[in-house]
């Protein structure tokens, strides 16, 4: 259904942008976004994270330098359909992207307005409901359904339009916990199985350990790049940032400073667990 390239998916070269001429939101930001990877965005409020994601799919064009898609310019006005084909989006608010009073019938809203043929229309919006677990509520109503269940119709109608990557703004903030894992176990299912590419934009820190990459912009700049447990292994650049630590990471920083010699990359609570477990059965604590 879905295929792997070795293409550069997103490309930002000396990306600058502003609002307006008073406050400039990114500052020359640096960043290549690859085939097949899951990357998270941290940032805290106003660092320029959201910014990023619209600028991907050309909801908004480069102030400055420039943001590519497949090789496409984002700024190429007539090349916006092509990109935003390849690049779906997802957005915080999943009411803001349901548009029909029937769940099949919002999935295949974006179809039927791209002249997708009647019969391609009905096994993509099957095949879309059923990668996210929703097609048993395809006839259902959107406005009857759970903050999580409506995300994941969201998803499946961009997941519907087959693009190779899709860019998600903050998709859980307004979920529960329940809704919150419902999402984010559909994202890893649609990175992991079917090798869409994901960008995704948030502030949950056991989102972004999920990640195979994690990027951290702070102030409009990239202020770290790298695989988790190395950017989390950088507690005080975080802190600075006014970001959170995962709990356990934390709790490692903490030890450490007391004296302990605990490896700092620890993310998780299992691994905090084994590496003080460890250290009790060794007499060192």
């Amino acid at each position: 259904m879905y295929y792997l390239t070795s293409e550069k998916i997103i490309e930002a070269e000396n990306l600058h942008f502003s609002y307006d001429k008073s406050k400039e939101i990114l500052k020359g930001i640096d960043v290549d976004i690859n085939s097949g990877e899951f990357v998270a965005v941290l940032g805290h409020n106003g660092s320029g994270k959201s910014t990023f994601a619209r600028l991907s799919n050309a909801i908004l064009v480069p102030s400055e330098g420039s943001v590519k898609v497949l090789g496409t310019d984002t700024s190429d006005s007539e090349r916006v359909f092509d990109i935003r084909k390849n690049v779906g989006m997802v957005f915080q608010n999943p009411d803001n992207q349901i548009v029909a009073a029937v769940v099949e019938e919002d999935v295949a809203f974006g179809l039927e307005n791209t002249g997708v043929p009647p019969e391609q229309i009905r096994k993509r919006v099957d095949e879309a409901l059923k990668a996210v677990g929703m097609y048993d509520y395809r006839h259902h109503s959107p406005g009857m359904l759970s903050g999580g269940q409506k995300q994941r119709v969201a998803i499946a109608g961009i997941i519907a339009m087959r693009p190779t990557c899709i860019v998600l703004d903050e998709p859980t903030a307004m979920l529960d916990p329940a809704g919150r894992k419902d999402v984010m176990n559909t994202v890893r299912m649609l990175n992991k199985d079917f090798g869409i590419t994901v960008v995704l934009i948030t502030h949950y820190m056991d989102e972004a350990v999920l990640a195979d990459r994690v990027i951290v912009i702070d102030s409009g700049k990239i202020i770290l790049d790298d695989i988790p447990k190395k950017v989390f292994s950088q507690v005080e650049i975080l802190k600075k940032a006014g970001l959170d630590i995962p709990q356990a990471t934390e709790l490692i920083y903490e030890l450490n400073k007391c004296g302990l010699n605990l490896n700092p990359n620890i993310l998780t609570e299992e691994e905090c667990a084994e590496a003080l477990a460890s250290l009790l059965k060794e007499g060192k604590i």
